[in-house]
């Protein structure tokens, strides 16, 4: 039986997922808003030079110099046609441009998969918590009452397998591996064929932390899609991109290579409730034009929650 996330706490009592998104981003808040209310002090006019104060502050959130100078940009016309009143007026504004950023690059549909197991690779180096996040994911799918089937295709860590067949006990979920320094494209061929034979709904693939320089780990990569395309046609639905939050800005290279060389189409962004630089969501997005699926907040099963660009923009200024 799985055990539930908050124990014996009654429905009242279980924090909701604003409370939660709250919480684990109350570092960045700090870092943003509040230093927004140090800047711009009360009363005083909001003009663009004013607006030339908060680069910094918006700098240091980690939203990366092109996508803060896109939203000064904008925020400045405003004030230079006296459109912006107050704080309050540039908090509000803010958070509009923060949001359509978002919302523009979560528009990419989820893949809905009919008759057949939904396959999600999962890509990511090293240190991100890929092997973890694919724990947590299996999670939430049981929680919402599908079957899922774990895929140990990192083959070149003896200490990945174990992790995932820990997390596979955590949740109740079945891990299909082989020996380690296997094959991973004939581990993943295993698990397709038994996750069709089971009728399973989801079927989540881990593989090895490939830096974007190993041109033979990519090409390994490449022969793994083929393998799953070979048994359910257009495998792997989805490709999910662990990225650690609190690397900002210095993942964003690493990503934009593993987007162009695995097909990325998502992005899961761990240790949100870790860093003080939230606001590398919005670079991810704007930069990336990718959407952010799920966002880990914390080391327990339960904490990855789905990513919702509202609820997230409202966290950073209430």
């Amino acid at each position: 039986m799985i055990q539930t996330l908050f124990g014996s706490l009654t429905e009242e009592q279980k924090p909701s997922f604003m409370d939660r998104m709250k919480q684990a981003v109350t570092r960045t808040r700090e870092n943003l808003a509040e230093r927004i209310d140090e800047v711009i002090s009360l009363g005083k006019e909001i003009d663009a030079r004013t607006l030339d104060d908060l680069e910094a502050t918006l700098i240091a959130a980690d939203l990366g110099s092109t996508t803060t100078q896109e939203v000064l940009g904008k925020l400045r016309e405003k004030a230079n046609y006296k459109q912006i009143r107050d704080v309050a007026e540039l908090k509000r504004l803010l958070k509009e441009e923060l949001l359509a950023i978002l919302n523009t690059a979560n528009t990419r549909p989820v893949s809905k998969v009919e008759g057949s197991p939904e396959v999600i690779l999962v890509v990511g180096v090293n240190g991100t918590g890929k092997t973890t996040t694919i724990g947590k994911l299996s999670q939430v799918f049981r929680s919402q009452g599908k079957n899922v089937l774990l895929c140990a295709a990192d083959t070149f860590r003896a200490a990945a397998i174990d992790q995932l067949e820990i997390w596979g006990s955590r949740t109740g979920t079945e891990v299909i591996k082989t020996k380690p320094g296997g094959d991973p494209s004939a581990v993943l061929f295993d698990a397709l064929q038994a996750a069709v034979a089971r009728k399973v709904d989801y079927v989540v693939v881990d593989t090895a932390g490939r830096l974007h320089t190993k041109t033979s780990l990519m090409s390994e990569l490449d022969k793994m899609r083929r393998t799953a395309q070979r048994i359910i046609p257009g495998a792997p639905h989805e490709t999910l991109l662990v990225m650690d939050a609190t690397t900002g800005q210095n993942g964003l290279q690493q990503a934009r290579m593993f987007t162009e060389s695995a097909g990325v189409t998502g992005i899961v962004l761990t240790k949100l409730d870790g860093t003080a630089k939230g606001g590398v969501v919005v670079a991810i997005s704007r930069e990336l034009g990718l959407p952010v699926r799920y966002v880990g907040v914390g080391e327990k099963a339960g904490d990855l929650l789905p990513f919702d660009p509202k609820e997230f923009v409202d966290s950073l200024f209430e």
